[in-house]
């Protein structure tokens, strides 16, 4: 997607008018997740104290202290743990983009229930802190498959321990930063203001673009990054992941888990506070 010149409200989220949220607030009455209403203190207490969050954290402690036990010397784990942090971006934008928006998932009635959980709930209502970190059965394989590998060939058991240990702590990382991108809250680094500013227009813009969370350089070398919207046409499908009424009615497994809820429409139907 090539790049484009000017900027829309929906990736203004880290200016002074905060980010955007939904018009139609019947769609989120009587919630108590919502982290569009959410404060920064309130962000933290919930982040930390997430069972999904502890269990990364519990992951990287039994993997680091493997590690400690194993390691003959300190080169393999800290070869290994730099590798991971090297390979995590590519592995970040590789399954968000291939994976998560693909629309292979939600054809087959075996996975339309994990599509639903893991990025078209989020998309439809990308301000539920419920749905915004990833399902631990999916997470932990994942981080598994991609670290386990790479650390056991440079360093064996104890590289891979190391490695594994890593990716649960930079996993821990993305899911902070994701929640600071759907947080009304405008951050000081210029780093996270940037990634929000990408990512809230992946979200309320066009969703075929800006797949990176934590950075933007494989979408840089994959042309699917845009630092403004204007020249980049809105999606009318940035809500539903282009599960419309059509696919619904082909393969309606997701849209029985949802009620039928879709969330139609183009992103004009967003505004701000």
């Amino acid at each position: 997607m090539p790049a484009a010149s000017g900027e829309s409200s929906a990736s203004a989220g880290c200016g002074l008018r905060g980010p955007p949220v939904i018009v139609d607030r019947s769609f989120r009455r009587g919630r108590t997740h919502d982290l569009s209403r959410m404060s920064r203190a309130d962000l933290l207490k919930a982040f930390f104290l997430d069972s999904t969050v502890l269990t990364y954290v519990v992951m990287a402690a039994v993997g680091g202290g493997l590690a400690v036990r194993w390691a003959g010397t300190v080169w393999p784990p800290l070869v290994a743990v730099a590798l991971t942090a090297l390979l995590y971006p590519l592995a970040e934008y590789g399954l968000h983009r291939c994976v998560l928006h693909g629309r292979f998932l939600y054809k087959a009635r075996l996975t339309a229930s994990l599509w639903k959980r893991i990025h078209f709930d989020h998309h439809r209502d990308p301000y539920d802190l419920r749905v915004l970190f990833g399902a631990l059965y999916t997470t932990v394989p994942t981080i598994a498959l991609i670290t386990v590998p790479v650390g056991w060939a440079v360093g064996g058991r104890a590289g891979a321990s190391a490695a594994f240990a890593a990716g649960s702590l930079i996993i821990s990382l993305y899911e902070f930063c994701h929640c600071v991108q759907h947080l009304r809250y405008a951050p000081k680094s210029r780093f996270l203001q940037r990634i929000k500013r990408h990512h809230l227009a992946h979200h309320f813009h066009n969703e075929r673009g800006n797949y990176g969370i934590t950075s933007v350089v494989w979408d840089r070398v994959f042309g699917t990054l845009y630092e403004r919207t204007t020249g980049v046409p809105p999606s009318a499908t940035v809500f539903n992941l282009g599960y419309t009424a059509i696919e619904a009615k082909r393969y309606p497994w997701v849209a029985e888990l949802s009620a039928g809820a879709r969330r139609d429409g183009d992103p004009r139907r967003v505004g701000t506070e």
